[in-house]
C-alpha cells in the first residue's frame, strides 16, 4: 500500500521543532503539510526541513481535511498534528492496519493500554467528554465491528475512498466525529490502538473545551437529523 502522512499545523512551531526531526519521513510514499495560515514561522520551519507546505484554502478544521484528502495522491492518509504530545513514531502504527484492510484507523488515548494527558488529574472534563460523546456515538449507529472509543482525537488514518464515502461536510469543526459516526452508519472497517498523549509543548489549544463541546454537539443533532432524512429516503 502507498501511504502519505499530512500534517496539520496551525502556529505550532514549538511542536514542529521536537517532533519533525523524529517523524520517520522515509517511511511514507508522500509527506505535505496542511497550513491554516500560521505567523510564527511554521510554514518556513517545514519547508527548511523538506516537508511541502500547502495552504489551507478551505476554512475550518473540517476544511483542513478536506484538503489534505484531495491533495493526496495514495490510498490512504496519515493525519498527525505536530504539538509535542504524542510519540512521533506512533505513525508506524497505522500501516499494519490500514494493510490488513481497515479503512479508518484511530490512535486512542482513550482505550486500556492508552494515557490521556488528564489521568493524572483528580478532574478529567475533556476525557470524560470525550467517553461519554463515543458512548452515543456507538448506541446510537453502532451495528457491527469495533468500536472507537477516542472520536475526537485528530491522530488517525483513512482510506481515501472512504473518507470521500462517508460525505464529510465542508465546514465546521465535526470531522473527527463525524468519520467514525458515519463510519459505523456505513459500516465502514474501523480499528483504533493505544497511544500516550501528553501536555503540549507550546502555545494554546485551538480547541478550548465549552465552544468546542457546543459545535460538536450541534453536529450530533444534525447527524441524528440526518439519519432520519437517509431513512425516509430508503423507505
Amino acid at each position: 500500500m502507498k501511504l502519505s502522512l499530512c500534517l496539520l499545523t496551525w502556529n505550532e512551531i514549538d511542536g514542529c521543532r521536537h517532533d519533525i526531526p523524529l517523524l520517520p519521513l522515509s517511511a511514507f510514499d508522500e509527506v505535505f503539510a496542511i497550513d491554516a495560515g500560521s505567523k510564527d514561522g511554521t510554514p518556513q520551519f517545514l519547508e527548511s526541513s523538506g516537508i511541502q507546505v500547502c495552504q489551507q484554502t478551505t476554512p475550518g478544521y473540517n476544511g483542513a481535511y478536506l484538503d489534505a484528502f484531495q491533495r493526496c495522491s495514495t490510498e490512504a492518509l496519515v493525519l498527525f498534528h505536530p504539538k509535542g504530545s504524542i510519540d512521533p513514531d506512533s505513525v508506524l502504527k497505522f500501516r499494519e492496519y490500514l494493510e490488513n484492510g481497515y479503512d479508518l484507523v484511530v490512535a486512542s488515548r482513550i482505550m486500556v493500554g492508552a494515557g490521556n494527558e488528564e489521568d493524572q488529574s483528580f478532574l478529567k472534563p475533556r476525557k470524560w467528554f470525550v467517553q461519554v460523546l463515543g458512548f452515543v456515538v456507538e448506541l446510537l449507529w453502532k451495528r457491527e465491528g469495533n468500536s472507537i472509543h477516542d472520536v475526537l482525537h485528530g491522530m488517525r488514518a483513512m482510506r481515501r475512498d472512504a473518507f470521500f464515502a462517508i460525505n464529510p461536510l465542508s465546514e465546521g469543526l465535526s470531522i473527527d466525529l463525524e468519520m467514525v459516526a458515519r463510519a459505523y452508519k456505513l459500516r465502514i472497517s474501523r480499528i483504533e490502538f493505544p497511544v500516550v498523549e501528553k501536555p503540549r509543548i507550546g502555545g494554546a489549544t485551538h480547541f478550548k473545551a465549552i465552544p468546542t463541546g457546543k459545535k460538536v454537539l450541534r453536529y450530533l443533532a444534525f447527524e441524528m437529523f440526518r439519519s432520519r432524512s437517509e431513512e425516509r429516503h430508503e423507505g
